[in-house]
């Protein structure tokens, strides 16, 4: 069975076995909501349900049925917590997971060339911007905005391109 990183445990808050976590997912609602299952990284075994959870500042304030004070929490410290792909939801259309875009290579819609591969995906405000990196090391951004990614292909591992003027460097 697969899993998926959604959240790293940074640290305990206050007494009762609740952890602060980083997110490592684009739905905290969803993967902390009341009952859902959590396990931990390199460890099926051990399963985590979720009592409450809710946003702390950046961060997520989780409790589980399984961890009732501070003592058990702080094992958890520095793991991070998985969901199996079975516990995964649908995602609606022309939503992508991040391990889906990651590792795509960019193709113009044009010419069909290749403009590189996507290495990293940024999260600043009303939209995605990916980190393209050409063959030759060079590296630049694109918004994940209609007027630009055209086609999305995850089986084949491609994402068709138009590139605005000025986005890649081209000297």
């Amino acid at each position: 069975m697969q899993f998926y990183d959604v959240a790293r445990i940074l640290s305990t808050h206050g007494l009762k076995g609740e952890v602060k976590v980083a997110l490592i997912t684009d739905f905290p609602e969803e993967r902390f909501d009341l009952n859902k299952k959590l396990a931990i990284k390199n460890d099926s075994e051990t399963v985590l349900t979720v009592k409450k959870s809710r946003p702390f500042k950046q961060f997520w304030l989780i409790q589980f049925n399984e961890i009732t004070d501070i003592n058990s929490a702080e094992k958890l410290i520095g793991e991070t917590l998985v969901v199996s792909e079975q516990n995964q939801h649908e995602l609606p259309a022309g939503s992508y997971y991040y391990r889906d875009i990651l590792g795509c290579d960019v193709l113009d819609n044009q010419s069909g060339a290749n403009l590189g591969q996507i290495t990293g995906i940024e999260t600043p405000g009303a939209n995605d911007v990916w980190e393209i990196t050409e063959e030759n090391g060079n590296e630049y951004l694109i918004p994940y905005i209609d007027q630009v990614v055209k086609k999305i292909d995850v089986e084949h591992k491609k994402v068709f391109v138009e590139l605005l003027e000025g986005l890649r460097n081209e000297d």
